[in-house]
């Protein structure tokens, strides 16, 4: 005998067969994988042995007992600040560059946008031997005009900085985001801002800013999630910039010049994977992650974001 629905129970069987895509990605590579994370945060596992309950002896370590714990936080936090700060400017500044540019804006836009489509591996060794202060040539251009070029990777007080302007060189991402963004400002109010006599300051102040500021807001989150999950091209440029080999089965201690590249992911992978000490290594997903909640919640807050209240 058949089953006879109701309009009711047809519309919700027809609203979760169209969301079961969905919800079977969420359940697979979210919630299974976040329960599991908190659950062997409170487990002794080494990936061998049945995982056995400590309660918060691996957070405890993690707080109080791991050494290199703050200096990672520390560069993930700095890094998080001020390289999603630079690339946000730097490639709303490019954008609007291009875009007021008359002739041969194809190329640049084509100059400015092969260097992100290079693997971050070769990039990263790339940036690392241009900037090397022995042999590279950028401190011997800086030598030739009298400049005595800082030690870049070498240096601890220079290494972050120096990955902040590897970023840069790969900001063709966000240019194209951003120019696309300025492309679509209307340009009646552009036209209107110069019947009222504005300047270029008061335009982009009162017309560009207001119409790319949910793409700000949008470049700014993405850049904060990829940033806490900052992890190849500081390893590869600290083992690079040591002169030690990475071949086959070496095992990489990150972290040079003095701890100075060393990041929570690169943490993470140290103790889950070289470590085998998989409850610490959760923990510090689990820290990551809620940093990366609390900032993206608090700038997609009206008042406290970027996105103006309305009224």
């Amino acid at each position: 005998m058949a089953i006879s629905l109701s309009n009711p129970a047809r519309r919700r069987l027809r609203t979760l067969g169209f969301l079961s895509p969905w919800l079977v990605g969420f359940s697979v590579f979210f919630a299974y994988p976040l329960i599991a994370t908190v659950y062997f945060s409170f487990m002794h596992y080494n990936q061998i042995k049945e995982p056995t309950f400590v309660g918060l002896r691996n957070w405890k370590y993690v707080f109080e007992q791991m050494p290199l714990f703050g200096p990672a936080l520390w560069n993930t936090l700095w890094l998080v600040v001020i390289m999603v700060a630079v690339r946000v400017v730097f490639g709303l500044s490019l954008g609007l560059l291009i875009t007021k540019i008359k002739t041969g804006a194809g190329f640049f836009r084509t100059a400015f946008y092969i260097p992100y489509l290079a693997p971050p591996v070769a990039a990263t060794v790339a940036f690392v031997f241009l900037l090397n202060p022995g042999t590279g040539p950028v401190n011997e251009i800086l030598g030739s005009i009298g400049i005595s070029g800082p030690n870049w990777f070498n240096d601890p007080d220079t290494a972050k900085p120096s990955l902040v302007l590897l970023s840069l060189w790969g900001i063709g991402d966000l240019m194209v985001i951003f120019m696309a963004s300025l492309l679509d400002v209307p340009k009646e109010q552009y036209e209107a801002a110069d019947l009222d006599g504005a300047g270029a300051w008061s335009k982009f102040r009162y017309v560009t800013w207001p119409a790319i500021t949910p793409i700000v807001m949008f470049a700014v989150i993405t850049g904060v999630v990829q940033t806490m999950q900052y992890y190849t091209q500081a390893l590869v440029a600290g083992k690079v910039a040591s002169g030690v080999n990475i071949g086959p089965g070496s095992v990489i201690q990150p972290g040079y010049p003095d701890h100075s590249t060393l990041t929570v992911p690169q943490l993470v992978y140290q103790m889950g994977f070289q470590n085998f000490n998989t409850g610490a290594a959760c923990v510090l997903s689990l820290v990551l992650f809620a940093i990366a909640m609390a900032v993206t919640l608090l700038l997609m807050r009206k008042r406290s974001g970027l996105l103006a209240a309305e009224d």
